[in-house]
């Protein structure tokens, strides 16, 4: 009888983690938009180098620091996903290229344990951002806050398609309860 009940529950914990691996295998963003100075507008910039990964400017797990003095001149960073057909606003942040620095701003509409914080930035994204800023692969209209791009400008389908914490749970559940159901229905046909 133990070994059915930790059958079970491991059952359920590897759909968890099957689930939670899919949510996050999809990968980055489908574009960013980058503002700031030296910029008369605006610049939409696909590069996978700068799109692939939420920790792509900084490694917000370990590289936490104290706010500089004096950052320099910085750019604010504004990442999309695409679902469907509307472009939605995934977090903010500022990159300081000549010191060396970014300040996540946050994500829209939420929060994270990242938020408001200075980090240092991966020192191998100055060259592939500077390069990104000087092809300017496409632009756009100053930004409202909170606001998303029009669609005429809509950039291919993105690969991030967040997935609810709340179907994962539910999800979960649903294969625990199956998985139970399962091992009643065997141990009584005994």
């Amino acid at each position: 009888m133990f070994s059915r009940i930790r059958v079970v529950a491991g059952t359920a914990l590897m759909l968890t983690l099957v689930t939670t691996v899919t949510a996050f295998a999809k990968g980055g963003f489908a574009f960013i938009v980058i503002s700031g100075p030296n910029l008369q507008e605006a610049v939409r910039v696909t590069d996978s180098a700068l799109t692939a990964d939420f920790f792509t400017f900084a490694n917000f797990y370990e590289d936490r620091t104290d706010a500089p003095a004096s950052p320099g001149e910085g750019y604010e960073i504004t990442r999309y996903y695409v679902d469907g057909k509307r472009e939605i606003i995934f977090d903010r942040l500022h990159y300081y290229p000549e010191a060396g620095f970014v300040f996540y701003d946050g994500i829209e509409n939420g929060e994270s344990e990242y938020d408001g914080d200075w980090y240092s930035a991966d020192p191998e994204i100055r060259t592939v951002f500077a390069s990104a800023l000087s092809i300017q692969t496409g632009s756009v209209p100053p930004l409202e806050e909170k606001q998303p791009l029009s669609s005429a400008s809509q950039p291919a389908a993105a690969d991030l398609q967040p997935i609810p914490i709340l179907v994962i749970v539910v999800a979960t559940g649903l294969a625990a309860l199956f998985a139970f159901a399962f091992w009643q229905r065997k141990s009584s046909a005994h």
